[in-house]
This record gives C-alpha cells, structure tokens and sequence, in this order.
C-alpha cells in the first residue's frame, strides 16, 4: 500500500467536500433542495469583468504563461483600488502579488514563513486553509476558539506565552466568516502592537471589506499605524463580485513579504490567466459603485431571512457584514446533527459550526446566496426541525 505523508494524514476533514454528492442525490431523489451552505451567491458577476474577458480570450497574448508578473494593468488596478478605498500606497509590483483567489496566497504564505517548529495561530471557527496551510507548511496549528465572550475576536493576550514565543504566523479575518463579526479600530490597533512586540505575522484575510451594511465600513489593516511592519492583506474579486470561479485575487505588504510568497508560488503556480486578470482590472475601477449594488441585493435577503429566524425560535445576530447569518443553536444540540436533520429532512443545505473547527460547535452557518423568497422558505423548514428536536 502507499504511504502517505504525515502532513496529509493531519489535514482535518475539508467541511464542504461532501455536500456536493449528498445534494446531488436527494436532488435526484426529487427533493427541492435549499442550498444555503457555500458562500457562492447566485448572482451573476458583472457586465464589465464578463466583456472585458470575452475580449481578452479572443486575443492570442492573453493564452501565454502568466507567471508572477501577471498582467501589469491588473496590479496598477489593484494598487489604485488600495489607494482610492483605503488611502494605502502600494508600489504595484514590488508590494502587490496577483494571486489565483485569495485562498492559495493565504496557503502559500504559511509555506514561506513556518518551519517544523513554529506555530500558526487559527481562529476557531475559521477558513479550513488557515489551519490547512499551517499543517501543509509543517507548522503546527495552536486554535483559539471564538465566542460571542470576545465578541468573537482572537485575543492574543490570551494565548499562553510559551505558545507566542513558538508563532510565527496569526490569521485574522474581520469581517469575519463564519460569524459575521467585525473588528473594532481599537482592537486592530492592540493587535497590530501585539504582533509588532513579538515578531508575528498577520496574514489578514479581507475578502469581504465591501459587503458591509448599516452604515458600517471595513478597513484594511494598513489604516492601522505599524501594521506595514508585521502584515500581508489578502484581497479577492470572489465574494463581492460574485466570480467564485474565477480564481482571482491579490496579496498586499511589504516588499520582503511579498517576494516570499512569490518565489513560493514560482514552484506551484504560473499564475492567473491572463484574460481573467484583464477582467479584474476592468472591475476594480468601478469597484465600489459595483459592490453597491451586490451589497443591496444582500441587504434584502439579509433582512429578510433573520426575522422568519427569530420567528421560528432561533436568536442569530444581526450581521453588520459578509453574506452569512451565524445562529445559535439551543444547548446541548450538536450542529452536525441539526445539520444532518435539516438536510435530510427538510432539503436545507447549511453548515454545522463543528465544520469550521470545534470552536464552532453550537452554531450553524447560513449563506444569503439565493433569493429572499428561498431564503424566507429555508428559515421555515429550519424552524420546523427545531420543533422536531
């Protein structure tokens, strides 16, 4: 038999790796599935980025390798986004890195800064390529589990010592998936001093800076004074944009940080195709008026399904940002198993805490993906298996 790595064997299970197979079948069974798990809206991506690739594929250049470099146009447009959105500065080719989607950046960041002894510390509940990376790097995982007690904010004071003088690496990721949190300017603040005191690294995950609501706007943690010193801010066209697919995204930091990710990706990847960054860079000029429009579309789902919620006896939160409702279970209830329910019972496709890590337990995920209507008629099948339980 083969012998697999190590590295392989301590991946945690993926959370949505059976979901597709298990939809499929009940579909076929007849069953009106509700998908309300990925966070993959089913909004079309924009006019703009869908001509400025049509264009781009019919032009012979654009089938060559990428490499690093990418296409110049999508860096400048990145770097110009960067300075109009935040006011942050960036030299677009020694300071921006184009990335397929955020994702792989995030993965490949752990590679180029943990050794076999150094630990990377992941919030839990959390993206799976937090501790993925970490584990696929040879680094070990130290989970800080959030809670509605830290309002769901990873507080490094907490951390024993002994664990921070072994990190090398945090990840954050405010607005926050799955919880829908955000972080307060003070907390960025303290955060960012922390990580400067110990030499740690903020990857910050910020796919979804312009889905936010209610008058709440979302920062780049380089608004934060120091943070230039300890962090890279990850970026992507996937959420906001609705162009999951496309696999396109963009690493921002200091000059060191950003050419170690790159030599990384020089041995895994030759880049993005070229005709998807041309239709980047036709986006994010328009990026904020563009994302207004998604954002409304979010609003009045989001503002639709959380009364039925409340209405049919759960208590979630109402998020300020992201596409996602984080709502409490009644205790004692295991989300994998009201997960399981809700799927087999009521064609309600969600996802259960304990997948995002056992941090998350107690909670259970849905995705304002799909219309109001489904989104009002999914709340009501979820509040009759609650009154089934």
């Amino acid at each position: 038999m083969t012998r697999l790595s190590k590295r392989l064997a301590a991946l945690p299970g993926y959370p949505m790796a059976e979901l597709p197979a298990i939809k499929r079948r009940l579909i076929e069974q007849g069953v009106d599935v509700i998908d309300v798990g990925a966070g993959d809206a089913d909004l079309a991506p924009p006019r703009v980025a869908v001509e400025a690739l049509a264009r781009a594929a019919r032009d012979p250049a654009m089938s060559r390798y990428p490499f690093q470099l990418g296409l110049p146009a999508f860096r400048e447009a990145a770097a110009a986004y960067m300075q109009r959105r935040f006011g942050v500065k960036v030299e677009p080719f020694a300071e921006l890195h184009p990335l397929l989607g955020s994702k792989e950046g995030i993965a490949h960041l752990a590679m180029a800064l943990l050794d076999a002894a150094d630990v990377g510390i992941v919030p839990e509940p959390g993206y799976a390529v937090y501790e993925g990376g970490t584990r696929l790097a040879g680094g070990e995982p130290y989970r800080y589990a959030l809670t509605p007690r830290t309002a769901f904010l990873l507080e490094l004071e907490e951390i024993p010592a002994e664990v921070i003088r072994r990190a090398r690496l945090v990840y954050l990721n405010y607005p926050n998936n799955p919880t829908a949190a955000v972080a307060t300017r003070e907390y960025l603040e303290r955060t960012v001093a922390f990580c400067q005191r110990h030499d740690l690294v903020i990857a910050y995950d910020n796919p979804y800076c312009e889905i936010t609501f209610d008058d709440y706007v979302a920062p780049s943690i380089f608004q934060i004074p120091g943070a230039w010193d300890v962090a890279v801010e990850f970026h992507s066209l996937s959420k906001t944009f609705c162009m999951t697919g496309w696999r396109l995204g963009w690493a921002v930091g200091r000059a060191e940080l950003i050419a170690a990710l790159a030599r990384v990706k020089n041995y895994v990847d030759t880049g993005a195709f070229l005709a998807v960054q041309a239709a980047g860079a036709a986006v994010l000029p328009q990026a904020e008026p563009l994302a207004r429009g998604y954002v409304a579309q979010f609003r009045e789902r989001r503002d639709a399904m959380v009364p039925v919620l409340r209405a049919q006896g759960f208590e979630p939160e109402t998020p300020r940002a992201t596409m996602y409702v984080w709502v409490p279970l009644p205790e004692g209830l295991a989300s994998a198993t009201f997960q399981r329910r809700a799927l087999e019972e009521a064609g309600v496709v969600t996802l259960p805490g304990s997948a995002f890590g056992a941090g998350g337990e107690g909670f259970f995920r849905v995705a304002l993906t799909v219309a109001a209507p489904r989104l009002v008629e999914a709340a009501e099948r979820l509040g009759k298996v609650l009154a089934a339980v």
